[in-house]
């Protein structure tokens, strides 16, 4: 991580979406290796959240609020902070949300995309995009195979099939407009992150501690539902890293998954039970899930970004739900350590 360090210094890197659970965690990270941040995006979507915990405001270059999809703030923006790095995380993240407002879904995902990289291509000052779709971007035949970034995309949800269709958007314009411009363009296939500071509806860990605090049973839709679990720290560092190759060099340009090790599948019955377990209090009820919605078997093949990135992640999912109890329990016990935990998970996470 040392040659990490080195490279941020002083890098301009524009974040959309630093509001955000995972924006406000990749932003933190940045102004830790003294990079200089611009932030844009909407206010926070929940209330409490990590940006307003973290006092991301007093610690970023710029702090821009506004829609992605305003093209003359967004063009005055980049025209006046003139990025050199840009991480797109700006967008409607829930897929049970997506059902019931689906035009904005995807005129947030898809659309928004389309305004901000058509947008950067004018400006010489940058160098390397990275665009964070979703694992679920792929066409989930919910097979035990891993997906590969080569699979086919695809999805039946509104959320899945925006996805899908941001990423066809970032291959559209690195083939169009990127190739020959010096400007690497990358899309990241995250799996699904827990973490600290996530208050978000119908996500489980957030679900979690929403029960343990109000004394009440969480509430399990999906018991049984594998996904590809993983800290938050991890695509994290997977993208600061990638970025840093794509700078200055095309070949990095691509699709990447960033996602846990293939040790075992881990439903979602047994992070709630881990959970409670070191949280050391807590119970949940299984609720009818006939009428689910979401696809029940989803894992990542990680060994692109193993083999030409040399990224391996770091934790597994004792160690990622270990550091993410610490951190709601300290939030709603011992708040005026928070921000120091959080930098002290960022820098135990950058040194292991």
């Amino acid at each position: 991580m040392k040659e990490m360090s080195k490279f941020y210094i002083g890098k301009r890197v524009l974040v959309t979406g630093h509001t955000g659970f995972m924006g406000s965690w990749l932003t933190k990270w940045l102004t830790m290796l003294n990079a200089e941040v611009c932030g844009y995006a909407l206010d926070p979507p929940t209330q409490p959240n990590m940006y307003e915990t973290l006092n991301i405001k007093g610690v970023v270059s710029q702090d821009v609020r506004g829609d992605i999809n305003n093209t003359e703030l967004l063009r005055r923006t980049l025209g006046e902070f003139q990025p050199e790095i840009v991480f797109h995380l700006a967008a409607q993240p829930l897929v049970l949300e997506s059902y019931e407002f689906p035009l904005e879904t995807f005129h947030t995902n898809v659309i928004g995309t389309v305004n901000l990289l058509n947008e950067l291509r004018k400006f010489d000052s940058v160098k390397a995009i990275i665009v964070v779709t979703s694992d679920k971007s792929y066409r989930n035949k919910e097979w035990v195979y891993p997906y590969r970034e080569s699979d086919d995309l695809g999805g039946r949800d509104p959320y899945s099939a925006s996805k899908s269709c941001q990423d066809i958007v970032v291959n559209s314009f690195r083939e169009s407009y990127f190739s020959d411009s010096g400007i690497s363009l990358s899309s990241v296939r995250a799996g699904n992150v827990i973490g600290g500071g996530d208050w978000a509806k119908d996500r489980i860990i957030p679900d979690i501690v929403r029960g343990i605090v109000s004394g009440h049973p969480v509430r399990v839709r999906n018991p049984n539902s594998v996904r590809p679990w993983q800290h938050v720290l991890e695509p994290i560092s997977g993208m600061l890293l990638l970025a840093q190759r794509m700078h200055g060099d095309m070949k990095f340009s691509d699709a990447w998954n960033f996602g846990p090790n293939s040790e075992r599948d881990v439903t979602v019955e047994e992070i709630v039970e881990k959970s409670i377990e070191y949280w050391k209090t807590g119970k949940y009820v299984i609720e009818d899930n006939s009428a689910d919605k979401e696809a029940k078997y989803l894992s990542l093949d990680i060994s692109k970004a193993k083999k030409e990135l040399k990224w391996f992640p770091r934790y597994n999912i004792n160690k990622a739900l270990v550091e993410t109890v610490e951190w709601y329990k300290s939030y709603y016990t011992n708040y005026s350590r928070i921000q120091d935990l959080t930098y002290k998970q960022i820098k135990s996470y950058s040194e292991a």
